[in-house]
């Protein structure tokens, strides 16, 4: 994987390909729906990252001016999936070309899980 560089007349500049994989991975997490971003499938189960590794579930392929980026993604019980994967497209493509300048030609969403709210009784005397 390239990273971008780009030549001005002071000399050059250089996004490495880690910090359009956290531009990705935060843009993702900030739609409304996404429990997080998924590690991979461990036992079944989709792992689910906290926001200290947001380019963990993020793939990113950077070329001298177009990017591509595969997002794995745990959404919240409840959301319909296909508006909730739009909007992390959206969201993803807008803040990779605003805060790099690169084209991205490709954002492509796997949801890796469902996360289910916990249930806790609050009428149960137990659970306190």
């Amino acid at each position: 994987m390239a990273e971008k560089k780009e030549r001005t007349e002071l000399g050059d500049i250089r996004i490495a390909n880690e910090v359009v994989g956290i531009i990705a991975g935060l843009a993702a997490t900030d739609v409304e729906g996404v429990a997080g971003m998924s590690g991979g499938i461990a036992g079944g189960i989709a792992e689910l990252l906290g926001r200290k590794n947001l380019s963990k579930g993020v793939k990113v392929e950077v070329g001298e001016e177009q990017a591509a980026v595969d997002l794995f993604v745990v959404v919240e019980y409840g959301v319909r999936i296909p508006d909730v994967a739009w909007r992390i497209q959206e969201n993803v493509k807008r803040a990779i070309e605003n805060m790099t300048g690169l084209e991205v030609v490709e954002v492509n969403v796997h949801i890796q899980g469902v996360h289910f709210p916990s249930e806790e009784r609050v009428d149960d005397p137990r659970v306190k």
